[in-house]
Parts: structure tokens; sequence; C-alpha cells
């Protein structure tokens, strides 16, 4: 639909803002940050969030780890259901040392509820932990490890990929 002259024109459809997200909801993102804040935290150096490890987590999600939509989707809520049962909040709403101590017991595995019950807890931490440290440490092609913080944490240089057009033609 075409508006009067000097306006903008206006589609149908198009009002709505682009989703921040491709696999996660606004809800689930904020509980993944502050789980892998938690895995990896800020000191001297950036942390997870810093990093785009929730990015990361979050567009593998549609790609190669497709397989484990299902266990996030759970696990995020088992989190949470976990956190209103042991303070009565939400996870993202604890304090630092609260998360510590719900991740432990989820980490421990002795966690209980209905959320748990189509995977254990500890299995959820020990797959949102890995994939934690690949977004970490791996390539930031990957949606991870922007502006190469744990490289320069390790102080390596960024690993130079062979293949590609990268011969040196002689």
């Amino acid at each position: 639909m075409t508006v009067a002259a000097g306006s903008a024109t206006l589609f149908s459809g198009c009002s709505k803002a682009p989703a921040r997200w491709r696999f996660l909801t606004d809800t689930e993102a904020e509980t993944v940050s502050a789980i892998c804040e938690q895995i990896i935290p800020t000191d001297q150096d950036p942390g997870a969030i810093s990093a785009g490890v929730p990015n990361f987590i979050d567009k593998q999600l549609v790609g190669p780890y497709k397989r484990f939509q299902q266990a996030y989707r759970n696990g995020i809520a088992g989190v949470d259901e976990s956190s209103r049962s042991m303070y009565g909040s939400r996870f993202v709403s604890l304090s630092w040392e609260k998360q510590t101590e719900l991740l432990t017991a989820i980490e421990a595995g002795t966690v209980k509820g209905p959320g748990w019950e189509s995977q254990s807890a500890a299995s959820f931490f020990a797959l949102i932990r890995d994939h934690s440290l690949q977004g970490y440490y791996g390539s930031p092609r990957h949606g991870g490890n922007r502006n190469y913080v744990s490289y320069r944490m390790l102080g390596i240089d960024y690993p130079q990929i062979i293949g590609q057009n990268r011969y040196k033609k002689g």
C-alpha cells in the first residue's frame, strides 16, 4: 500500500522488527547467556557474553547442532524451573552466588523436577558447557570468539587456514 506523496511506502507484514535470535526465544537467550557467563566469566579477560558465545550456540542450533534443539528447550526450562523451586525466581534474577549454587547442583545431577524427566540435569550441563567452550575457543567464523578474545587471551595469532586458494602459486 502506498501513502500520500512525500511519505514513506508501507508494506504489510514489514512492521515487525527482525528477530535477534535464530532459534532461542529472548527469555531462553537470557538464561543461556547467564549460564554461559557463569561457565566463562569475565575477569581480566572478556567472558562468554563478550565473546558472543550465546550467539554461537543459537547459530549452531539451527545448523550443525540442530539435533540438540529439544535438549536445549527442555534444559533451559529445567534450569528456570529448578531456580523457581529452589529460590523463587528465574535463573537470570538470581545473584551470582545463587546461580553458581544452582549450576553446581545441576552439574552434579542432584536437582529434581518435571523439567529433568526427559534428560538428566547433568547431561544438559555437560552439553551447554561443551558448547560454551567451543564458542569461546573456536573460530569466529562460527559465531563465537568475537574479536578473537580467546586467541588474544592465550597470546596466539589467528590460526591460518590452509586451502581455499591460499597456497602460494609458484
